[in-house]
């Protein structure tokens, strides 16, 4: 099996003193895993990060078997933001999240949008909110979708409204239910994050025997 695509690198890892072991998101192929040979090149490992997009030959001898790349640099994403701790642990993340939720070799190019859209939300001001709903999306598309409109009872406290789950008394900060309106505060910012997170965690990991993601736990502690 030979084909062309382009897609962004997920994983890297060691398979030997010159090789990796390597999983990209792809356009019209979707996740795939396959040998880079020679990745510790100087023409390659300088580019060779995760998130950044590649032109991608790919090569197997059979359709179940890893096969290998040949790979050559589309769009430097990464490198671009090493001095931003903030954004570089969102893409390491988004990255993971994409592994995790993905099955291998099945086309979603709807997917692969999306990861297209994540590294232009990172150019815009209010970043952190416009993560919260790709995050959202990327559930979506996988098959869990929430509206969370449809989970919370309005009430006023201290004079202020509020929207809250009644079976737990959580606080869901109020840009998750309407869009419009757009938090101020950091701390609002950080409990959208961690309800998502309890989202992500009960309803899609744990009943699919998946661990909570460490890069989501870094990352999120940076928002603090």
């Amino acid at each position: 099996m030979i084909w062309q695509d382009k897609g962004f690198l997920l994983t890297k890892n060691k398979y030997n003193e010159n090789s990796a072991i390597t999983e990209f998101y792809t356009e019209n192929h979707g996740k795939i895993t396959g040998f880079i040979f020679g990745a510790t090149s100087k023409k390659i490992k300088n580019y060779l990060l995760i998130g950044n997009k590649f032109h991608l030959n790919f090569n197997s001898k059979q359709d179940s078997q890893v096969g290998t790349f040949k790979v050559e640099i589309d769009q430097i994403n990464t490198p671009i933001y090493l001095d931003n701790q903030k954004k570089l642990y969102s893409i390491i993340y988004s990255m993971n999240l994409i592994k995790i939720l993905t099955a291998d070799n099945q086309e979603n190019k709807n997917i692969y949008n999306l990861i297209n859209n994540f590294f232009n939300i990172l150019k815009k001001d209010k970043w952190l909110i416009n993560f919260i709903f790709w995050e959202l999306e990327i559930y979506k598309n996988v098959g869990y979708d929430i509206d969370f409109s449809n989970y919370v009872t309005k009430v006023t406290i201290n004079g202020n409204k509020k929207f809250i789950v009644e079976s737990n008394k959580k606080i869901i900060p109020s840009f998750l239910i309407n869009k419009k309106s757009i938090p101020i505060k950091n701390d609002e910012i950080f409990n959208g994050f961690k309800i998502v997170g309890d989202y992500l965690n009960k309803t899609i990991l744990k009943p699919n025997n998946i661990n909570y993601p460490n890069s989501r736990t870094e990352f999120v502690n940076l928002i603090k």
